[in-house]
């Protein structure tokens, strides 16, 4: 097989945006932990606790995305360097991990958008109970 410098390079584009959108959820959640750490002082309520841990795994989840993105990019990046030195063998092998890595973090992403669903339907569960 033989990998070509602008094949890694196509991966620039893809993990940055992703990293960006990993920085927004990111920040978003963060946001909503001050608020709600916030509502628990003022009162002390087990489902704002729920909550908060429930934040919590999602957060941990973001920071391995981001690792295994990052990580995914800097392979990326790595693979051209070797590529460019003429190492053809090593370059393959380093940009099929860089995309193993890439892999690892949209699986990582796909986890921690379904606990964010889930965690919005229990929170919409008494108004679908009220309803019926």
């Amino acid at each position: 097989m033989t990998l070509h410098i602008e094949t890694p390079a196509l991966l620039f584009s893809a993990t940055s945006l992703i990293l960006l959108a990993y920085t927004n959820r990111f920040l978003t959640i963060a946001t909503i932990i001050r608020g709600l750490k916030k509502a628990y002082k003022e009162k002390e309520s087990n489902m704002i606790l729920l909550e908060i841990k429930n934040l919590n795994l999602r957060l941990t989840l973001i920071r391995y995305m981001q690792m295994a993105g990052v990580l995914s990019l800097f392979l990326s990046v790595f693979t051209m360097l070797l590529l460019f030195l003429e190492q053809q063998l090593l370059g393959v092998y380093l940009f099929g991990m860089s995309l193993l890595s890439l892999l690892i973090s949209l699986g990582l992403s796909f986890w921690e958008i379904n606990i964010s669903v889930d965690a919005l339907r229990l929170h919409l569960s008494d108004l679908i109970d009220k309803k019926k």
